[in-house]
């Protein structure tokens, strides 16, 4: 690998990493005057399209070192972004992919699971216990790999509760985070999802500087946030650190979107609704004046064009 020269061997080398960063964007146009430094981490520009390409390549490397890969294929719950990683990464091993699929997810995610060639399982959300209705996805994964007719045909790497997610931003995003603001970082925000990203990359961050505050963005109940989740719905990840979280802030559908919207038309950022909501987060949450706050930014609007539908019109933004 080259990153100078931007030549590479293999396009799952432009996955993030310490060594070639995703690019961090300061986001000006949107930030009142006198507010806080608000950095975007744009994740987006990994191979694949999201944080979550990380996630997969460190999920894979765990199964090949353990040796649970050989003769199996993949199955894994996802909202999209996991699932297509996994399945463009799987291509490259010759690994067969499946994946469990929210029905609500966008469907630019589901052609691109299709095109990857990854066998996609829609799933209502009734078929998860009523205590957590939002799990459909990742009860019809877990029953692959309980059933004894199909256990030995598929292996799950599972994001929810697999160290190997961790590690994966505590090896890479964190460090990258921290050098590209050569320290300066004061608050890091990323939303409450598999719980990887926000983890990782505060346990990192922290041991470098206790002072640094950790805030993870959480949607309100039966919100349209891709990627995202409320945890009166789903169940809390196995690898979630609370220790490490010093705020839950609370986004709207409409804010997370409305931002979305305002930072493409102000600051030329296409981003998605979950950036929406943690740039929100940043924005709103009272950051004090000389904050250096990192916000992730997990993919981009592309994958979200049919969702934008409702919150954009002809004219403009409607009611957000």
């Amino acid at each position: 690998m080259d990153a100078t020269g931007r030549v590479f061997d293999d396009v799952t080398e432009l996955i993030g990493s310490r060594e070639n960063p995703t690019p961090l964007v300061r986001v000006r146009r949107c930030v009142p005057e006198g507010g806080p430094e608000v950095w975007a981490k744009l994740e987006w520009m990994n191979p694949f399209g999201s944080v979550k390409d990380r996630t997969a390549r460190a999920l894979l490397d765990g199964l090949e070192r353990d040796g649970r890969l050989a003769g199996r294929g993949l199955i894994e719950p996802t909202s999209g972004n996991t699932g297509i990683a996994l399945a463009a990464m799987a291509n490259l091993r010759r690994v067969p992919c499946s994946v469990t699929l929210p029905s609500g997810a966008p469907p630019e995610k589901l052609t691109l699971l299709r095109v990857l060639g990854a066998e996609v399982w829609k799933t209502p959300d009734d078929l998860c216990p009523i205590d957590h209705p939002k799990d459909g996805a990742i009860a019809l994964a877990r029953s692959f790999v309980n059933s004894e007719s199909t256990r030995d045909r598929y292996v799950m790497p599972d994001q929810y509760s697999n160290p190997d997610n961790v590690r994966a931003h505590y090896e890479t995003t964190g460090p990258e985070i921290w050098d590209q603001t050569a320290g300066r970082v004061t608050h890091f925000l990323a939303g409450y999802g598999t719980c990887g990203t926000i983890t990782g990359v505060a346990r990192y961050l922290k041991e470098r500087n206790p002072a640094v505050s950790v805030l993870a963005i959480e949607p309100e109940k039966g919100h349209r946030i891709s990627g995202l989740k409320n945890f009166q719905e789903s169940r809390k990840p196995e690898i979630l650190d609370e220790s490490l979280i010093d705020r839950t802030v609370r986004v709207s559908d409409a804010d997370a979107y409305g931002t979305a919207i305002r930072l493409a038309r102000e600051d030329a950022l296409l981003v998605g609704p979950s950036t929406g909501a943690v740039v929100w987060a940043a924005l709103n949450a009272g950051l004090p004046k000389g904050a250096v706050a990192v916000c992730i930014s997990p993919d981009s609007a592309l994958k979200y064009a049919s969702c934008f539908t409702d919150f954009v019109g002809t004219d403009g933004v409607v009611e957000v």
